[in-house]
């Protein structure tokens, strides 16, 4: 039961943060209606910014406390995605609005590239260290209960409860707030949301300003763990099967669809790995999703279309 309960554990903490990504391609598809190809290069751009202000801010002003430093970096890295997300508003969006799909789609493919480009020739290519403070060393749990414990890092521990408050406050936003409200208007319908008074450049600003946000929290948290390199912007391709399998367009799905296939993917690695050769957990996310995929193609928590005729 110990073993069963670690890998548990290990599971949903990893899947936390899978849904924290997964939270920024929900935001914008719920705002703009397109799958944001770009989440992956904001994630990896927030990161560069933070760990490249967090070098910079001791070297200019003297100030060698690292609280103090990783505040003003966090700062400084949240003023750059706020500025991002008015340049895709003003330079791309504006120009789209009410355009087809596939438009947006390719738009966010262009932001995606020109992002990483601006990264490494602002920030550089180097892979950078982000020290957020997390402790490194593990712990152990139910030593009284289980032979051993269970052990448990207290690194993913807490980078889960930054994830999982970060969620929570995210999806009370959607829920409770005139703004998130609004997004979803704006979602469903541009040319009605517009037609009751609704801006649609200032909504598209905020939306791509909060996705900012979760991408740099997203960004700190992977960077602490990885490093900042130029291989973050794939750590959301592990966000896409959370997104399908909760449904484009629900906050609740991505938070149960990142649990699920974090849980699925640390149990299916450790009782089906040694029977198959292992590296479940690298495909296990994919798999699921092309199952639920067959029997409810909206995903889990999607909406359901229905077109009339």
């Amino acid at each position: 039961m110990g073993p069963f309960l670690e890998t548990l554990i290990g599971g949903l903490m990893s899947g936390m943060l899978y849904s924290l990504i997964a939270l920024g391609f929900v935001l914008i598809f719920k705002a703009s209606g397109v799958f944001n190809f770009a989440q992956g290069a904001m994630v990896l751009f927030a990161a560069l910014a933070m760990a490249r202000f967090a070098e910079w801010i001791p070297k200019f002003t003297g100030l060698d406390g690292k609280v103090l430093v990783n505040v003003m970096a966090f700062v400084g890295a949240l003023a750059v995605m706020v500025v991002v997300a008015w340049l895709v508003e003003r330079l791309a969006l504006s120009k789209l609005v009410n355009q087809e799909g596939i438009t947006l789609l390719m738009a966010t493919l262009g932001i995606a590239y020109l992002l990483e480009g601006a990264g490494q020739m602002i920030f550089g290519n180097d892979i950078y260290k982000i020290d957020i403070g997390l402790p490194k060393d593990p712990m152990f749990l139910f030593e009284q209960t289980f032979e051993g414990g269970i052990l448990v890092s207290k690194e993913d521990l807490y980078a889960a409860l930054m994830a999982a408050a970060l969620v929570a406050g995210l999806s009370l936003f959607f829920q409770k707030t005139a703004t998130g409200r609004a997004l979803r208007a704006v979602a469903d319908d541009h040319q009605a949301a517009q037609s009751i008074g609704i801006p649609l450049s200032r909504i598209w600003v905020i939306v791509w300003s909060v996705a900012g946000f979760v991408a740099l929290v997203a960004g700190m948290i992977w960077g602490s763990k990885l490093g900042v390199q130029f291989s973050l912007s794939l750590v959301a391709l592990k966000a896409l099967p959370v997104v399908i399998l909760g449904g484009l367009t629900s906050v609740p799905g991505a938070i149960v669809g990142g649990l699920l296939i974090g849980v699925g993917e640390k149990l299916s690695e450790a009782y089906l790995g040694s029977l198959i050769g292992g590296g479940i957990e690298y495909w296990f996310g994919y798999v699921l999703v092309l199952v639920v995929l067959l029997v409810r193609p909206q995903g889990l928590f999607g909406e359901k279309i229905i077109d009339r005729v």
